[in-house]
């Protein structure tokens, strides 16, 4: 398996989250997702500021990052594109 691009990475970080029921602390994200420190920071940062997730914070579970109905909008597109790709064995 090579190297994952952007939008599989994209889609990794986001289908982490969803699969932990829409939220996850940031260092188990980190974790899971395979990315270094910086490369996870600037993930987060650019999916922030496309609204694909947020990060809220309380006294009982400290940081959480959020999917956001936008960023479950990019998982069901991607999953349509792979489909149609795989289907016409491009």
């Amino acid at each position: 398996m090579g190297k994952r691009d952007k939008l599989e990475i994209i889609r990794d970080i986001l289908k982490i989250i969803k699969n932990n029921h829409g939220h996850i602390k940031t260092t188990p994200l980190l974790r899971k997702s395979n990315l270094s420190s910086k490369r996870f920071a600037d993930y987060k940062s650019d999916l922030i500021g496309r609204e694909l997730i947020f990060e809220t914070e309380d006294k009982n579970n400290g940081k959480q990052i959020l999917i956001t109905f936008k960023g479950m909008e990019f998982l069901e597109k991607y999953r349509t594109i792979i489909n149609f790709v795989n289907e016409f064995d491009l």
